[in-house]
């Protein structure tokens, strides 16, 4: 996108995930805070681009979501005018 259009992250790692160290003993309490996760359930739109050409937006999409560990395809709005 060469710094056009505006881009919104929908989702935010709000759970914490805690571990214990490696060769450590049971028991003694819950391990520290290790760190933080977002559960996304299907249907859930976590980026959305604005400012910019359609095409533009679809590739952009398309290479950030080679790099999740979900399957994720692009949509467009019902009222989008482009």
């Amino acid at each position: 996108m060469k710094r056009e259009g505006k881009v919104w992250i929908r989702v935010f790692p709000d759970k914490p995930l805690t571990s214990k160290p490696a060769e450590v003993r049971m028991g003694k309490g819950k391990g520290a805070v290790d760190h933080y996760v977002c559960e996304v359930q299907p249907g859930r739109i976590i980026f959305e681009i604005e400012g910019v050409s359609e095409a533009v937006a679809y590739e952009s999409l398309r290479l950030a979501a080679q790099k999740l560990p979900i399957i994720c395809k692009a949509v467009t709005r019902y009222d989008y005018e482009g």
